[in-house]
Parts: C-alpha cells; sequence; structure tokens
C-alpha cells in the first residue's frame, strides 16, 4: 500500500505544478492585457484564457489540495464525539467524495466528447473546450483515488 500512497502523492505533486504553471500563465497574462490597454493595445481573448486557465487551476490543484489536508475542515464537533465514531465518520465522508467524484468526472468526460463532436470554441480565439473538460474529468478520477487512499489509510488506522 505505501507504493500506492507515495504513487498518488507523486501524481498529485506533478499535478500542483501544471495547475501552477497555469496559475502564472493567468497572472502574466493579465499584467500583459492591462498594460496593454494603457498603450491601447489590449490581449485578445484574455477573458476566455483566464476562464479555461481558472479551471486547470482549480481542477489540478484539488488532488494535492487534498492529500495534503489543505481544505477547511469544521472539527469542533468532530473531535468531541468518540474515536470510533470519528473514523465511521471520515471514512463515511471519504467514500461520499469518491462516489461524487467519479458522477462529477463521468460527466465531466461525457461533456468533452460532446464539446468534440459539436467543435465548440471559445469566441475570440477559436480554443477548443473540449480539451479542459477532459483535463478536468481526469482531475476527479484522481481525486477518486485519492478519497480512496484515505479510506484505506483510516480503516488501517495510519490516518492522522
Amino acid at each position: 500500500m505505501e507504493a500506492l500512497f507515495r504513487a498518488v502523492e507523486r501524481l498529485g505533486k506533478l499535478m500542483q505544478v501544471v495547475s501552477g504553471i497555469a496559475l502564472t500563465f493567468i497572472m502574466l497574462l493579465t499584467v500583459t492585457d492591462v498594460a496593454g490597454r494603457l498603450f491601447g493595445h489590449p490581449v485578445d481573448g484574455t477573458f476566455e484564457l483566464v476562464g479555461l486557465g481558472g479551471a486547470v487551476v482549480i481542477g489540478f490543484a484539488l488532488p494535492i489540495t487534498s492529500w495534503m489536508r489543505g481544505h477547511i475542515f469544521v472539527d469542533f464537533l468532530y473531535q468531541k464525539a468518540p474515536k470510533g465514531f470519528q473514523k465511521g465518520l471520515h471514512i463515511a465522508t471519504r467514500f461520499i467524495v469518491l462516489v461524487t467524484f467519479v458522477f462529477i468526472g463521468w460527466n465531466l468526460l461525457k461533456l468533452g466528447y460532446a464539446l468534440y463532436v459539436h467543435g465548440e470554441v471559445t469566441l475570440t480565439r477559436q480554443l477548443p473546450f473540449y480539451p479542459v473538460a477532459y483535463g478536468l474529468g481526469v482531475c476527479c478520477f484522481i481525486q477518486c483515488l485519492v478519497a480512496f487512499c484515505e479510506m484505506i489509510k483510516v480503516a488501517g488506522g495510519t490516518y492522522e
């Protein structure tokens, strides 16, 4: 199991790099657009590029954020509950996360296929939408893998 955990963590870190590159691109594009507007030469399609990039940033950062438990966790009632209840609740919530992200990922893949078949593109730059939908679908399935690993850790007593 440790090999699986290390692989999931490495994959999450690789996805974090992609997310960071996309965020840097968005930042540089926005600065360039604002500076270009001062001189009467804005960057065409900035709004749509920032929107697509934002989806990439969020989707690709999600698995490592969950792995590192960097999300908000309201635990004031959770901590007062007995340990057995805490363990069961954590497994149940990870299972709900897993099922939810399977559903979302599957629907994003279906959406990506529909966007591909219909040739949907952005208005200004004519960039296809389907690669982003497919990428986010894959991110959702990797999030499922993270949730599965957390369930294994909790069941085995190794989750902190």
